[in-house]
């Protein structure tokens, strides 16, 4: 994909505002997961070429959450196409998309559970979904931690 010139300054500055990680989505989840006395791991590379980063790790059970940005990850329920530089930006998220599918495809290859959360699912649902998981591969005996 080529650089692109952003459409103006603000747009330019909005943009190199926004988190990769530590978002207020993933603080949350991260908050009530911890108080529910499941320990993890953070911004885990899983895979290193390419290089693939998870958000929250539970290593000992092969699972691993990402918390996805409606915007950047084309949510939906929530996915707007900005009229400024339209193609890169349909370009930009369809290649993010196609990048979290093959993640996904890798990852579940060498054995590990996917758990991709939204930015705007309640951080309690998603945290059961997380719990359930785990405790899940606990009990199956899939503690694969080596």
């Amino acid at each position: 994909m080529t650089r692109v010139n952003p459409s103006s300054h603000e747009a330019s500055r909005r943009m190199a505002r926004v988190r990769q990680k530590g978002t207020q989505a993933e603080l949350n989840l991260r908050r009530i997961l911890h108080a529910r006395g499941l320990r993890y791991r953070l911004h885990v590379p899983l895979l290193t070429k390419p290089r693939r980063v998870a958000d929250i790790v539970f290593p000992s059970v092969r699972i691993a959450v990402f918390v996805d940005g409606c915007f950047w990850h084309g949510c939906p329920e929530h996915a707007s196409w900005p009229k400024s530089n339209a193609v890169f930006w349909r370009e930009k998220i369809e290649t993010n998309r196609f990048r979290d599918a093959d993640t996904d495809q890798r990852l579940n290859a060498l054995g590990w559970e996917i758990v991709r959360i939204w930015e705007h699912e309640d951080a309690s649902d998603a945290a059961n979904r997380i719990a359930e998981l785990v405790d899940a591969r606990k009990k199956n005996g899939t503690d694969l931690c080596r």
